[in-house]
């Protein structure tokens, strides 16, 4: 992981904002990455985690991907997902970067069910690592007007309706929230030696 530039936070933009926050939080979630094992990774935090199996060992209501691993998903509808494994979170952060980072500078064409994932921790980090440098790159790239561009992105029906910069947050918010359960997980395996649920 490379160094956090504090510098960002000297620039009074907008956009200098959004990507300082992008930044910091990527680069505080990389360093934790940087130290899962396999068994944090695929660790179940409880009955019934939803994880990244093999195609045909899930048997989650639904499951989206291509090749060998399949992410696994809740009944459409449900309240609440359950408990998620690290697996699942990295999973569902690629996703959300590969898409929207595809929608916005890209050929418009990824979606959840069109990816491939992995269950194992290299692989994975290493493609959610891929797509948020990808993400981080347009970002740096573009101008301060751009930031406020209506529809600027593609991805959704709501970027499609509203100034780019709600979407950048919205993506620092899924990797700070993420990020969280990924830091509580690892602690919670490491204070309890490693042992299963």
């Amino acid at each position: 992981m490379d160094e956090f530039d504090w510098s960002i936070l000297t620039v009074p933009t907008p956009r200098a904002v959004v990507r300082g926050q992008l930044e910091f939080s990527w680069w505080e979630l990389g360093q934790r990455l940087g130290t899962v094992t396999q068994d944090e990774f695929a660790w179940e935090p409880g009955p019934g985690a939803l994880s990244v199996r093999r195609r045909g060992e899930s048997s989650a209501p639904r499951a989206f991907g291509v090749g060998e691993w399949v992410v696994e998903w809740p009944a459409s509808g449900a309240d609440h997902p359950g408990p998620r494994t690290i697996a699942w979170l990295v999973a569902h952060l690629t996703d959300v970067l590969a898409e929207r980072y595809d929608w916005t500078f890209g050929d418009h064409e990824a979606r959840r069910d069109s990816l491939t994932y992995s269950g194992e921790v290299g692989p994975a980090v290493a493609g959610l690592t891929r797509v948020v440098d990808l993400w981080r790159a347009g970002i740096a790239a573009m101008s301060d007007d751009d930031i406020f561009t209506v529809g600027f992105s593609q991805a959704t029906e709501i970027d499609q309706q509203a100034p780019f910069a709600h979407l950048v947050a919205h993506v620092n918010r899924e990797i700070i929230h993420h990020g969280s359960e990924i830091h509580t997980l690892t602690d919670l395996y490491r204070v309890r030696g490693g042992t299963h649920v």
